[in-house]
């Protein structure tokens, strides 16, 4: 690399350090000795860890039979049903207890006890988040691996990530909106999942999968709005933060709107062409089985009149012999 290459990047890395150490002396003081919250290294230490397997481990499942996992299955997404419940609940009453705006909020860094519930119930979702990535590993063990899509890790991954952001600097105020809600959605989605990995016979009940998808869309068409609203009042919440998620959820409408269409929209005219084609075939040899059975139908009474006369002529000749003898 050439010296001046070089001078460059040096300065990079010491600029940031030196924006990293100014920004510690702004972070919320009451999570710093919280697990992973001391310094960044964890969290991307887990969410590396994260990414290798998903490289390695479609690898070592490559030519091994797929894991089942059925009982792991139903514990884990029933407990991530009571986790998230427990999340919602704690978010939706500490901000009761202390009378948050669903408007506007700042982030009060005292040591109320309804602040401080507040900002444990945000370091348990984003431990929750962090949890999440034993989806992708089970989809792996399964050998679901179209499951492992972009859609899926872009979010599992982003996620954890940067709640570790959040809990850092912002425990509290506006942060709690958006967390309550998409806690909330999780119960429902967990349900879902905890249901589907009892077995069929609970399966073919589970109708309303797609209603999830269009759940999470309404919930990001909600972030905006609401982080747009906050704006506009020139809320007392880092606005950089605000502008950041907005971003940020645009990218998710994208994708679960394109994940939605490719799922349930792109695949109903090939249904209904399937449909179609079957009752065109089914109509077709119920015809041709007909015009058989009605063909045969003809030929037997043709048949049974032809051979009537016969019998009758026979009669006849018989009878006039009689007479005669």
């Amino acid at each position: 690399m050439p010296p001046a290459a070089m001078e460059i990047v040096t300065h990079l890395i010491n600029d940031t350090i030196e924006f990293y150490k100014w920004t510690l002396t702004i972070a919320d003081k009451r999570v710093e000795k919280w697990p992973l919250m001391d310094n960044p290294l964890p969290t991307l230490a887990i969410s590396t860890s994260y990414l290798l397997f998903l490289w390695l481990g479609p690898k070592y499942m490559k030519n091994r039979e797929a894991f089942q996992l059925r009982r792991t299955l139903v514990v884990y997404n029933f407990g991530m049903v009571f986790l998230n419940f427990f999340i919602f609940k704690e978010l939706f009453m500490a901000a009761r207890a202390a009378r948050y705006s669903y408007i506007c909020q700042s982030v009060d860094y005292s040591d109320d006890p309804n602040e401080v519930r507040m900002a444990g119930a945000l370091w348990w979702y984003f431990v929750s988040k962090g949890i999440e990535y034993l989806d992708t590993v089970f989809f792996i063990l399964r050998k679901k691996f179209n499951q492992v899509t972009f859609l899926h890790v872009y979010h599992h991954c982003s996620m954890f990530t940067l709640w570790w952001i959040g809990i850092k600097w912002v425990a509290g105020g506006q942060s709690f909106f958006g967390a309550h809600m998409n806690a909330l959605i999780h119960v429902l989605m967990y349900l879902y999942y905890g249901l589907a990995s009892c077995g069929p016979k609970i399966q073919k009940y589970l109708w309303w999968k797609k209603y999830l998808t269009i759940i999470q869309m309404i919930q990001f068409h909600i972030t905006i709005g609401h982080t747009a609203l906050s704006l506009y009042v020139n809320c007392d919440f880092p606005h950089w933060m605000h502008y950041s998620l907005i971003c940020y959820a645009i990218t998710f409408i994208v994708l679960f709107g394109n994940f939605y269409y490719q799922t349930y929209r792109r695949q109903q005219p090939a249904r209904r062409d399937a449909s179609s084609s079957s009752k065109a075939a089914k109509a077709l040899s119920n015809g041709n089985l007909n015009g058989f059975n009605k063909a045969a139908n003809g030929a037997t009474l043709m048949g049974s009149k032809e051979e009537k006369p016969q019998e009758n002529s026979g009669r006849r000749k018989r009878k006039g012999r009689a007479k005669r003898d």
